[in-house]
């Protein structure tokens, strides 16, 4: 029986722990994974693997490419798309630091929650800049929502929406916020509520959500406390907190690695699929 082989383009300089560990949960046999992957050299890894094996036994090489950092994995996924040609090609994932499979679950459950439609609503992401909050914001877009980015640095901010606005086609608007006041009057008016901070810091206070009547769910990527938003709990999967929705990241955490393990698996079922946001966010929807 062929061996299903799984290589990981990682940009940091070690291969992710995490993404090894699910790669075999999702059904690779084995997995080899490469660090500080750049543009400039996977070409070479690319070539061993559409040159290896013809035929059924194709879709049994596959790639995923990760790291810490978003913007670096998707020039390296990129690059790795243009040295496909014809029938030389495998099935490619794109998940850096967990970005497109995290927001795509949080982002389904939200929408879930709320009956399955957001379309008109105001979407606010605390700490929007980041990978996880990009990519909530871009999904956010495409299902019709209003869409503001929040982050420190009006500049850092902007950049981040042009960003989005350039690879989606999705309008996000930019907003500064440098204190929790700040952030109290960037969330007013807001129907959805997404805080995708780093670790150690609350950047929602409970008083301020509990208190805005238009908040209908509050979204928290981060596990570890003290939590992004106050007054929530980790494990939260839209429970109903001060009338209102709460989700937390153990709470959408467990279809996160759900659909991290089922698209593993499908990388497997033929050679030349890809799953970058769109598609893990499709995903995402029906298995919520």
């Amino acid at each position: 029986m062929t061996k299903k082989l799984l290589f990981q383009f990682d940009t940091d300089p070690t291969p992710s722990v995490f993404d090894v560990v699910v790669g075999y949960d999702g059904g690779a046999d084995h997995i080899t994974g490469y660090g500080n992957v750049t543009p400039d050299n996977v070409g070479a890894y690319v070539d061993g693997t559409i040159y290896t094996r013809g035929g059924s036994e194709k879709k049994s090489t596959a790639i995923f490419v990760g790291g810490g950092d978003m913007a670096a994995g998707e020039a390296v996924y990129d690059a790795v798309q243009k040295r496909f040609f014809g029938p030389f090609r495998v099935s490619t994932m794109l998940d850096s630091n967990g970005s497109n499979t995290t927001a795509a679950a949080g982002v389904a459950l939200a929408v879930k929650a709320l009956g399955g439609d957001v379309k008109g609503k105001r979407a606010v992401i605390l700490a929007g800049t980041g990978p996880v909050g990009m990519r909530s914001a871009a999904m956010l877009g495409k299902e019709g929502a209003t869409v503001a980015i929040v982050g420190r640095a009006l500049d850092k901010a902007q950049k981040a929406a042009d960003n989005i606005e350039k690879r989606f086609g999705v309008k996000v608007e930019a907003v500064e916020a440098k204190s929790g006041d700040d952030r109290a009057k960037a969330v007013s008016g807001a129907n959805l509520v997404f805080s995708a901070g780093a670790i150690g810091l609350e950047l929602l206070a409970e008083d301020v959500w509990k208190s805005e009547a238009s908040i209908e769910i509050v979204v928290d990527y981060n596990a570890q406390p003290p939590l992004g938003i106050g007054g929530i709990d980790a494990m939260d999967k839209a429970k109903e907190r001060h009338g209102k929705l709460a989700l937390g990241a153990l709470g959408l955490g467990g279809l996160k690695l759900k659909l991290h393990r089922t698209l593993i698996g499908k990388l497997f079922e033929a050679a030349d699929q890809s799953f970058d946001a769109d598609e893990i966010y499709a995903l995402a929807k029906e298995m919520a």
